[in-house]
């Protein structure tokens, strides 16, 4: 049976689970994240994957199309710092035209771009490390924040606080809805980041074995038979800290950055290209390339369809309520 849930997350994005499934960097198109709208949850179409804005708008009108009126949205990772050349403003504009109701941002303040989406009416979760920064995006306007701990795969932050810590913080200095996300992967956490006050979770890793994701089965066989202890974290020394999967890249770039404390990012990007890391999801070969993957690493067991393992999830959440009922009646 399934969970009954009424968050503002759930009202904001007319949604069933209060769960959102970040943008994946080359694997969030259309196919994934509408597959993501009829399991009843979020998901958003990842815009840097989709350089081009014929074929970003493209996937869009795609998307819609699939998602036969569920929500769904697009995510723009912006760079920490503006640089010459940046198409984001470009971006936006396309989201809004496109008349995409829902934003996730990340990588630096969104302060200049949120009077244009608000004045389109889009709704924007801005995801963040740590408590510290979710306070300053919602002083400049967001709806909502997801706050990803150290556990999480991709980009932890440099101050690495833990998923547990970020939830409690929020509680107590938030006033917008938030997320809380970082090794989220069962439906006991979900009602664990409810209890503490949270309106969801976001979770990135779990979904990495979807049948909707398209990526070669070889490389989610690796995630299936790694285990949270298969992570590790380099780029600390270029202030661009990542978790990815342990793999012969990780290892050289640890030892780069313990040989070289004074390296920069020009002399690792020939190993840690992004499309480097896009070859193990076409070819299977996870031995290359930085691989954003957290400790949920160890609740994968198999490949599924994205609503199973939603479904998965909502029954854990059941069971994990009717403990805290059993619990509080027993008193």
């Amino acid at each position: 049976m399934p969970a009954q849930f009424d968050t503002q997350v759930c009202r904001a994005f007319g949604i069933r689970v209060p769960i959102v499934a970040g943008g994946l960097m080359w694997l969030a198109d259309a196919d994934y994240v509408a597959a993501a709208a009829h399991a009843g949850i979020i998901s958003f179409i990842t815009a840097a994957s989709f350089p081009d804005p014929d074929d970003l708008r493209a996937e869009i009108h795609k998307c819609r199309d699939l998602c036969e009126g569920r929500s769904f949205g697009v995510n723009v990772s912006m760079l920490p710092k503006l640089v010459q050349g940046e198409k984001t403003q470009e971006v936006f504009q396309l989201i809004v035209d496109e008349g995409v109701r829902f934003v996730e941002t990340s990588g630096r303040n969104p302060e200049a771009y949120v009077p244009m989406l608000k004045d389109a009416g889009v709704v924007i979760l801005h995801k963040v490390p740590s408590v510290r920064f979710a306070v300053k995006a919602q002083s400049v306007g967001v709806d909502m924040v997801s706050i990803v701990g150290a556990e999480c795969g991709g980009h932890p932050g440099m101050e690495m606080i833990g998923t547990m810590v970020n939830a409690a913080l929020a509680e107590q200095r938030l006033t917008i809805p938030y997320l809380i996300g970082g090794g989220i992967g069962t439906g006991s956490q979900l009602v664990a980041a409810l209890a503490m006050g949270a309106d969801g979770v976001v979770v990135g890793t779990r979904f990495l074995v979807a049948e909707e994701i398209k990526a070669h089965a070889g490389y989610k066989q690796t995630l299936i038979d790694a285990s949270e202890r298969d992570t590790a974290l380099t780029m600390a020394s270029v202030r661009n800290t990542v978790r990815t999967l342990r793999n012969e890249t990780t290892d050289l770039v640890t030892r780069m950055e313990v040989e070289n404390p004074d390296i920069r990012i020009e002399d690792l990007l020939p190993h840690v290209s992004g499309k480097i890391g896009r070859q193990a999801y076409e070819t299977g070969d996870t031995s290359k390339g930085l691989l954003s993957a957290g400790h949920a690493l160890g609740f994968l067991h198999a490949v599924a369809p994205i609503a199973e393992i939603v479904k998965q999830m909502e029954q854990e959440a059941v069971a994990a309520q009717n403990r805290l009922a059993s619990i509080t009646n027993n008193r």
